[in-house]
């Protein structure tokens, strides 16, 4: 039986490569790959495996005809189409959680290197100037720290500035009070946290409402003393507008990880000696690369195995309990025997599961009866990622419902 081949078309760990290998499956490394290259070495390959710098378009996954998943070995997908993805069945899975102890801590080194001019001393210095008065800093505490998201990475954050003995304000909107509470973290708005700041730190995804949110007229909002830093995203910062509030004294610095492209070797706010940038260092860790090409690894495994995922982003199921996962395949059967039985598909399909079961999100349950009804009607390649986007261009109503009772005197679960 031939080896599902997974490319690797960007460096991930050594142990990342080992997990693959040890599962049985053909490793083809492709670093540094032409995009066109990669649409040649991409056909046939089970999985593809990437970092940040490949772009995985309609059209390389148009090449990858046998495609099951693609892994992002690290957390941001601004560089995968994933609507693409999931028209043609393809996987999008991440490693979420692998970088936040990193970008967390690079956040903090970044706020005390831009209050206390580090870098811009440092080289002053080893240039033989001593510059004492000129790089006079600030001490954080004190200080009002403003975290526009409150997510992982903004959590981390907090907890770690509260040893400094600052003040901590956010903005979220997917935040409760009470995890608010837990963190000592005020909520407001904003607008108010940017007025309030003295350090504003960005912890935002990149979408739609978020590019260029943070841009001259937001900056207005601030006080001259306002230090700002981005480890999330190129792009929610506008770097035009950042540049000019630097130069007229709107701000008083910033400390930037993240730009607009990438990689970049100018900027208007290169120019700027109340500025400190680093080259999207955030993940930059031995430890966090290690957790991301291992995780993904693991992520793959299961995916070329047709085990459920938990980190697929394109998969809509929320829930993979392992009281859950027996009935994966069941469904599917019943779901073809379903199918079977019909003359045509039918405008509404519902799904039931009661018992046991019943207690947990039906989803994948339900996803993966629809797979199997679909395999029967329609000639598509049909997967559980695909298979909502099937059903809704056939016009299929899905509904699906759960109950912690049932009536059956037989059986404990019933789908």
């Amino acid at each position: 039986m031939t080896k599902s081949r997974v490319v690797i078309a960007e460096e991930i760990a050594e142990s990342g490569l080992e997990r693959l290998r040890n599962a049985g499956f053909e490793v083809d490394i492709q670093l540094e790959k032409s995009p066109e290259d990669l649409r040649h070495r991409i056909v046939g390959a089970s999985a593809l495996i990437i970092r940040s710098a490949t772009n995985v378009d309609a059209e390389l996954l148009a090449a990858g005809n046998e495609l099951v998943v693609v892994a992002r070995a690290g957390v941001g997908l601004d560089n995968v189409d994933i609507a693409a993805a999931t028209a043609r069945g393809v996987m999008v899975v991440n490693a979420p959680e692998s970088n936040i102890l990193s970008a967390a801590e690079h956040t903090m080194a970044l706020i005390l290197a831009i209050s206390r001019n580090v870098p811009q001393a440092h080289s002053a210095l080893i240039q033989g100037r001593w510059e004492r008065s000129k790089w006079e800093g600030i001490e954080l505490a004190s200080k009002t720290l403003g975290i526009l998201g409150l997510g992982r990475i903004g959590a981390l954050v907090a907890q770690r500035a509260l040893a400094f003995e600052m003040r901590i304000i956010a903005f979220d909107p997917f935040i409760s009070a009470e995890r608010a509470r837990e963190l000592n973290v005020e909520m407001m708005s904003i607008d108010e946290v940017i007025a309030q700041s003295d350090i504003l730190t960005i912890h935002l995804p990149k979408n739609k409402q978020t590019v260029n949110l943070i841009d001259t007229k937001m900056l207005a909002l601030a006080k001259p003393s306002l230090r700002i830093i981005n480890v999330a995203r190129g792009g929610i910062i506008n770097e035009s507008d950042l540049a000019q509030a630097l130069g007229n004294g709107t701000i008083a610095g910033a400390a930037i990880d993240v730009f607009v492209t990438e990689p970049t070797k100018s900027s208007p706010l290169f120019e700027l000696d109340n500025v400190v940038v680093t080259p999207h260092l955030g993940a930059s860790t031995r430890e966090a690369q290690d957790r991301a090409g291992e995780v993904v690894a693991d992520m793959v495994c299961l995916a070329l195995n047709n085990e459920f995922v938990p980190f697929a982003v394109n998969l809509e199921a929320s829930d993979a309990n392992e009281t859950l996962k027996p009935f994966v395949p069941l469904a599917q059967r019943l779901g073809r025997v379903f199918a079977s039985l019909v003359d045509a598909p039918p405008e509404i399909f519902e799904i039931s599961i009661t018992g046991e079961i019943g207690a947990y999100d039906p989803g994948l349950i339900s996803i993966s009866a629809l797979k199997g009804a679909l395999s029967v009607w329609t000639n598509n390649a049909v997967s559980l990622v695909n298979a909502p986007v099937i059903a809704r261009q056939l016009k299929i109503q899905v509904n699906k419902s759960s109950s912690k009772t049932t009536q059956h005197r037989d059986y404990v679960n019933l789908v």
